[in-house]
């Protein structure tokens, strides 16, 4: 099932940008092999838990994936990983290159193993910079591409950041694109390469396209931003018993606007009246959008504008997003039955393919779930995995009492 099926993945990321990404090319079909080590993936700990070590976190970000343990500062699970590198199409790690170097298992020396190998790292900070072997977490990226400076223009003044790990995620989602790029170039070629994902580089693109603004000059046009965005009414709109979002943005939508609230002294107005009049007064056009919406309730604004043809859409909380129509009728967020934790909420993977159709194969693993069959694959005797397990390279299989 799904479109990269028969692609083996070696999964040595932690805690949200590498498990993000890895999940997607298991959710794809891939056969992703975490390999864990012998705590655990962090985000174990994290949230409300029916058991220790399956934390929500965890839970969402790990499905379609085995689970292997192994402590890679040990010879011998060290060299249980090359073993499973020799077959792998893609190798996946998100610490700093120093420390991938400090194991031993740099491009040098995996590509030597397996020439074929994607190896793909996802890490703070572009190699040939002077920010190189800085650590990096998605708070601090946040900060250093501008977004918390851009909240506060558009709030109270006071830098926050985007309560969400943005960075993480569109990270995540920029190398999954990345990695299949170079499974195809792989295929045509018959050769493998080392894959760099940074994330300050690739949020910084991410923000500034949006926000360059007159700084795409030289000299500059002023000093950048994309003035709707920076607007502090771009906002859900207060109705007078809730919230709604809405977006009134070309010509025709305005006409319908101003036809279904009666507000022909607006079509009138030149500040409304046509999209160059509305962009150089962005902050105005809203301010009185905020007044509008106050006037009527938030279902009454719904059926308006729907038959009005005006995107809208409610805005929900946490909780209210789970009973959404759309995506009860879709079945986005399916309860099912997890080995361990029983009944659990999950959600579907996005995409479709008419040829090559998703689904979920595996839920998220308990700790080196796996881990004998893994590495049985890769050739193990039960002897040797036995010896990995009395060397403290690996734990027992769950359920065993002889390894």
């Amino acid at each position: 099932m799904g479109p990269l099926k028969g692609v083996k993945v070696i999964d040595m990321t932690t805690v949200l940008m590498g498990p993000y990404a890895t999940q997607m090319l298991g959710d794809y079909g891939a056969d992703v092999i975490k390999v864990e080590n012998l705590d655990g993936d962090v985000t174990r700990l994290i949230g409300p838990t029916r058991h220790p070590g399956m934390g929500p976190v965890f839970l969402n970000t790990n499905r379609n994936k085995r689970s292997v343990a192994l402590d890679l500062k040990k010879p011998g699970g060290r060299d249980a990983l090359l073993r499973l590198i020799q077959s792998a199409d893609v190798l996946i790690y998100n610490v700093r290159p120093q420390a991938m170097a400090r194991l031993q298992l740099g491009y040098d020396v995996v590509s030597d193993i397996n020439p074929r190998l994607i190896y793909t790292g996802v890490f703070g900070f572009g190699q040939d910079g002077p920010y190189a072997a800085k650590p990096a977490y998605d708070d601090l990226i946040q900060g250093a591409t501008a977004l918390p400076a851009l909240m506060a223009q558009t709030g109270d003044g006071v830098p926050r950041y985007v309560p969400n790990a943005l960075v993480d995620r569109i990270v995540g989602l920029t190398a999954v694109g990345a990695i299949c790029a170079s499974l195809v170039h792989r295929d045509r070629t018959g050769h493998g390469q080392r894959l760099d994902i940074p994330m300050f580089e690739t949020m910084a693109g991410f923000v500034m396209g949006d926000h360059m603004g007159g700084l795409t000059y030289e000299p500059p046009l002023d000093k950048g931003g994309y003035a709707r965005h920076l607007s502090r009414d771009r906002r859900p709109y207060k109705t007078s018993d809730g919230y709604i979002c809405v977006i009134v943005y070309n010509d025709k939508q305005w006409a319908s606007f101003f036809q279904a609230t009666g507000r022909d002294d607006l079509r009138s107005n030149p500040v409304f009246s046509s999209f160059a009049g509305r962009a150089t007064n962005i902050d105005t056009v809203y301010a009185e959008l905020a007044r509008i919406f106050e006037t009527r309730t938030t279902a009454e604004w719904i059926d308006l504008l729907t038959t009005a043809d005006i995107p809208v859409m409610p805005m929900h909380d946490l909780e209210s997003i789970l009973q959404d129509p759309h995506l009860v009728s879709t079945g986005f967020f399916p309860v099912v039955d997890h080995p361990s934790e029983g009944r659990i909420r999950s959600m579907k993977a996005s995409a479709r393919w008419s040829e090559t159709p998703v689904e979920t194969m595996r839920l998220a693993p308990r700790l080196n779930e796996h881990g004998s069959d893994v590495l049985k694959e890769a050739g193990f005797s039960a002897e040797e995995i036995a010896s990995l397990v009395r060397g403290g390279a690996t734990l027992a299989a769950l359920n065993s009492t002889t390894e």
